[in-house]
């Protein structure tokens, strides 16, 4: 016989599933064009720079790997500087959807993994032009072999998270919003002793390369309100899926 106890548990467990299916993100928002592909939209020289493909930048991926589920493109390239011979490397990853079970994986949690120390992570404004700044991560990381300056930041849907709570809540609120965003991965690094000089080269490099991608374009780094401040009057707007 049912007893009310077994009521009310049944109406919680009913009130709960809807609440769930309520949440439940219904579309998918993503900031790159229908067609476009991220290799195409990132330059492969410019000014001095000149640049070389290259893969398996500190993640190894196989067609099953997680990378692999994470990311629907990613780009690794070296850019040399033909006059000075500064090196930095990029790696660019895009991926459709972001969910609960796979996120932007932050550099900060993978270059450990890899068996680099952290000596020194924090947050920074990476400056673009017309005083427009991204909210990224630089980070100075040790091995036994070399030092690396790192400049990175990570694009969900229109925010920037900083830190992994703030990626965490950036979810949390695109699935009270019923929808999942995509999600870009931008990090550049370079090796050496002077990580002064490393993050000044970075930072003049990143600037510039933002600046060669074509304005329509721009919004899969930077997003869709930088964009235009940098001087697309038609930045290009979420596109639904």
């Amino acid at each position: 016989m049912t007893n009310r106890r077994d009521l009310v548990l049944g109406g919680a467990c009913v009130i709960a599933s809807a609440a769930a299916l309520a949440l439940k993100p219904r579309r998918k928002v993503t900031l790159m064009a229908e067609g476009k592909k991220l290799s195409d939209i990132l330059p492969r020289k410019f000014g001095n720079w000149e640049s070389s493909d290259v893969s398996d930048l500190y993640a190894p991926e196989t067609p099953d790997s997680l990378l692999a589920q994470l990311y629907g493109q990613t780009v690794g390239r070296i850019f040399i500087h033909q006059g000075t011979g500064v090196q930095i490397m990029m790696l660019a990853a895009h991926g459709d959807s972001q969910s609960n079970e796979l996120q932007l994986h932050r550099p900060e949690v993978c270059y450990p993994a890899f068996g680099f120390a952290l000596v020194e992570s924090q947050a920074m404004q990476v400056p673009v032009a017309n005083a427009v700044t991204l909210p990224g991560r630089r980070l100075i990381a040790q091995s036994s072999q070399q030092r690396q300056a790192v400049i990175y930041w990570t694009r969900l849907g229109e925010t920037f998270p900083v830190t992994v709570t703030e990626q965490r809540l950036a979810r949390l609120d695109s699935a009270m919003h019923r929808y999942i965003p995509d999600g870009l991965l931008a990090r550049f690094s370079t090796s050496g002793g002077d990580t002064n000089a490393a993050f000044a080269s970075m930072t003049g490099f990143i600037s510039e390369i933002i600046l060669r991608v074509a304005p329509a374009d721009r919004g899969v780094l930077v997003g869709t309100e930088r964009a235009a401040a940098l001087g697309d009057p038609a930045a290009r707007t979420a596109r639904k899926v």
